[in-house]
C-alpha cells in the first residue's frame, strides 16, 4: 500500500491541501480561494468560517484522491498565514468577529500610544518584534474592546483567541485541542522568546487574559486527531508559513537564508541558537 503525508497550506488568499509521497514528491493538490474583505481603508478581514470550510473541502478532496490511489495517509501537517487573528466562542464554535488579517492597520493609533509610553523597547526585548499593528496582540485587544459582551464571556471562560493554526486545529478536532506552535506564538507580541511562555507583563500591557490563549507546543508535537473529516488522522507538525518555507529550503544551519515571494516578500536568516537583536528594525523570531 502506498503511504502519503498531507500538508495544509492555509494562506492569505486561499486554502490548499497537498498530498505528498514519503519522499516529498507532490502527488495531488486541491486549492480553494476565499473572500477578502476591506471594510475601511487599511482594514483587511477574512470570514473564519469560510477559512475553515475551504480547508475542510480541500482536505476532503485530498483524502478521496488518496483512496483512489489505494494509499494510506499517515499524518496531516499545518502551515498557515501568520499573525491573522480569530476570537471564537468555545461552547458554540462561532467566531465573535471576522479574522483580522496580518496586513490590517486599524490598530496604528493603539501602537502609537504604547510607543509614547516608552513600551516598545520592553516589548521588543521580550518578543524580538516591533510594536506594530502587523502582530496579533493589538488585533486581539481591538476585538475585545469593540465586541459587546465579550468581557463577560472571557470571565466565564467561554472565549478562545488564536492565530489561524489554532482555529483550524480546534475545528479539525471538534474542539478537543486548543493549541498553537512556538513559531506562531512568537508572532503575537505576547510570547516571550527567551522564557518560551506567554508573558505576564505583555498580557498586562495589551489587556489580554491568559486563559483565552492556546497551549503552546513544539512545531513537531502531536496536535490531536481529526474528528471533523471523513477519516480520523493524526495531526503532527504545525508551523508558521515563513518558518516552514525556511525548512522547505533546507535552512537548517546557522547563516542559511531564504526569501519567498507571496502576498509580500519575506526573508529569513537562521541565526542558530542565538537571539540576534537588531538596531535597524529587523525582527528576531523562533
Amino acid at each position: 500500500m502506498k503511504k502519503f503525508l498531507v500538508a495544509i497550506d492555509q494562506g492569505t488568499t486561499s486554502s490548499r491541501a497537498i498530498l505528498f509521497s514519503l519522499s516529498g514528491k507532490p502527488i495531488y493538490t486541491s486549492q480553494k480561494e476565499f473572500t477578502q474583505y476591506f471594510p475601511k481603508d487599511g482594514w483587511v478581514e477574512h470570514n473564519p468560517n469560510e477559512i475553515w470550510n475551504t480547508t475542510r473541502k480541500v482536505l476532503t478532496d485530498v483524502i478521496v484522491k488518496s483512496k483512489k490511489l489505494k494509499g494510506k495517509i499517515l499524518t496531516i501537517g499545518i502551515t498557515n498565514q501568520r499573525e491573522t487573528t480569530v476570537l471564537w466562542n468555545k461552547e458554540t464554535g462561532e467566531p465573535l468577529y471576522n479574522a483580522i488579517v496580518w496586513q490590517d492597520r486599524r490598530t496604528e493609533e493603539t501602537c502609537k500610544k504604547l510607543k509614547e509610553r516608552d513600551l516598545e523597547k520592553k516589548i521588543s526585548e521580550k518578543t524580538g518584534l516591533l510594536l506594530d499593528p502587523y502582530f496579533s496582540s493589538t488585533k486581539i485587544s481591538w476585538i475585545i474592546e469593540n465586541i459587546e459582551g465579550i468581557q463577560d464571556k472571557i470571565k466565564n471562560d467561554q472565549i478562545c483567541a488564536g492565530t489561524i493554526d489554532s482555529w483550524i486545529i480546534w475545528n479539525l478536532t471538534n474542539g478537543e485541542t486548543f493549541a498553537t506552535d512556538v513559531t506562531n506564538a512568537s508572532r503575537t507580541n505576547l510570547y516571550n522568546i527567551k522564557s518560551l511562555e506567554w508573558d505576564e507583563d505583555l498580557l498586562q500591557i495589551f489587556k489580554i487574559n491568559k486563559k483565552i490563549l492556546p497551549e503552546v507546543r513544539n512545531s513537531d508535537a502531536f496536535y490531536g486527531e481529526t474528528k471533523a473529516l471523513v477519516k480520523k488522522l493524526p495531526i503532527y507538525g504545525v508551523i508558521g508559513d515563513q518558518q516552514s518555507a525556511a525548512i522547505g529550503q533546507f535552512c537548517f544551519n546557522e547563516g542559511d537564508i531564504k526569501s519567498t515571494y507571496v502576498s509580500g516578500s519575506f526573508v529569513l536568516l537562521n541565526t542558530g541558537k542565538n537571539i540576534v537583536n537588531s538596531n535597524n528594525g529587523i525582527l528576531s523570531t523562533i
